[in-house]
């Protein structure tokens, strides 16, 4: 029991990350694994609903017109402003998705403080990275970042299902460096307002 509720948070913690990058990947690669059938045992039916040709569509149709819209300039802040809450809810959604427990309060609870938390985490600190290459480069990095991250949330998700125990602890590691970066570039961006102020 113990160990199956310490597996699904691990796989939670793996796609919660990737969904920290890309929004719909993760979800576009979840719906791809309930589809051909290689979810975990019991966790089918909880997303039966993703395993359908309409549902592959609709997030290869939205994994698409994100990662697009992150090479085009402005067009990808705007994006940031709106994916912060898609990433804390999809987070929370595929970690949810994936624990066997029957209390749906402590399901729900875990799967947004371990998975949305994750989600939004990584998706900050994506945010603080972009504000940082715009200044810098003057918006000129921001499509090899892109390029990065779009690689980070589709191996990541994919990553997930093949070896999730590795994953999750990969997934851990990058939440626990962009708490560290945010913390950082917090401070960077003060100095270089105060600059600007001068």
């Amino acid at each position: 029991m113990y160990k199956e509720i310490i597996f699904a948070l691990l796989l939670g913690v793996g796609l919660s990350a990737s969904c920290g990058f890309r929004v719909f990947l993760p979800l576009l690669v979840s719906s791809l694994a309930a589809y051909f059938q290689w979810l975990p045992e019991g966790v089918t039916n909880q997303v039966a609903w993703m395993a359908t040709l309409p549902a592959i569509i609709t997030f290869a149709t939205a994994s698409l017109v994100e990662i697009g819209g992150y090479y085009i300039p402005v067009v990808d802040h705007f994006l940031d402003l709106i994916a912060t809450p898609l990433a804390i809810a999809a987070g929370t959604f595929l970690t949810a998705s994936f624990l066997h427990i029957d209390n749906e309060m402590i399901r729900w609870g875990l799967g947004l403080i371990v998975g949305g938390g994750a989600a939004g985490i990584v998706q900050t600190g994506t945010v603080f990275t972009r504000l940082l290459s715009s200044k810098t480069t003057l918006t000129t990095g921001n499509g090899l970042l892109a390029t990065g991250e779009n690689t980070m949330a589709f191996t990541g998700a994919i990553f997930a299902f093949i070896v999730p125990v590795i994953a999750g602890f990969l997934g851990i590691t990058i939440v626990l460096i962009m708490l560290y970066f945010i913390k950082r570039s917090r401070a960077r961006l003060a100095k270089m307002k105060q600059k600007l102020a001068l």
